[in-house]
């Protein structure tokens, strides 16, 4: 589906009056602060996460220069405060607000291994998904990485939207397990129907998760479907595709 948010992914390569016509001709309904409001800051792309970070909205054409230099969010980590402020538009508030958003990124990945949650049990995986992911009026897929010890990593959203199980791709699901080096992974997907009875296209795709893992050494230990907060199913516990 195209949208305002898709087509900056263009804006890179255009000039700099195309892409800053495009950028205020974005209906205010789609603009950043709205779009995290209404989907959450995981719907948002870099640029426009950065552009909240550095309140660059008279200037929003600065998270597009930052990510022409540098194109990850790790790289733009490790870029030293004097390159940061040969980039126009970067001002010495900004420049602090983009170092603090960005430490607080890193100690969130270097806190002790203790002050991370523990998953023992489907339920304890549910625990952790159900805040975010019971009631959704769409379908989101979810992420929880586990390391050795089954302690979380973190639980990226890898899809949202319309998900349909054709479309899910295997390097998506396993992306930043690899990137993060983990042990096993627990899927998780909602059904806004609230029915969490999973589906045959369910079965299939998780049964596939498992023989793509287990070439990358990576362990699919469950697959939660969620509905609501009090309905929920764990496909291990129901011995499907696992």
């Amino acid at each position: 589906m195209s949208s305002p948010t898709h087509q900056q992914l263009s804006y890179l390569i255009q000039p700099e009056e195309s892409a800053s016509r495009l950028l205020h001709e974005t209906p205010p309904s789609e603009q950043p602060l709205a779009r995290l409001e209404r989907c959450g800051p995981e719907a948002l792309s870099a640029a426009e996460l950065l552009q909240l970070a550095l309140d660059s909205k008279v200037d929003p054409l600065l998270p597009l220069r930052l990510l022409a230099r540098w194109t990850t969010l790790n790289q733009l980590a490790h870029a030293s405060p004097a390159e940061l402020r040969q980039v126009e538009g970067m001002t010495r508030v900004r420049l602090a607000h983009l170092r603090a958003a960005l430490e607080m990124g890193r100690r969130m990945w270097t806190e002790p291994l203790q002050e991370r949650p523990l998953v023992q049990s489907p339920r304890d995986a549910a625990e952790l998904l159900l805040p975010e992911m019971s009631g959704l009026q769409q379908e989101q897929m979810r992420v929880i990485l586990l390391n050795t010890r089954n302690r979380v990593l973190g639980m990226p959203l890898i899809y949202q939207g319309s998900l349909h199980t054709t479309v899910v791709r295997m390097s998506e699901i396993f992306g930043e397990a690899v990137r993060h080096n983990c042990a096993s992974i627990i899927l998780a997907h909602s059904h806004p129907s609230t029915d969490a009875s999973p589906s045959p296209e369910d079965v299939s795709m998780t049964a596939e998760a498992v023989r793509a893992g287990k070439l990358l050494d990576i362990q699919l230990i469950d697959h939660l479907v969620i509905g609501s907060a009090h309905n929920w199913v764990s496909m291990k516990e129901r011995g499907l595709g696992l």
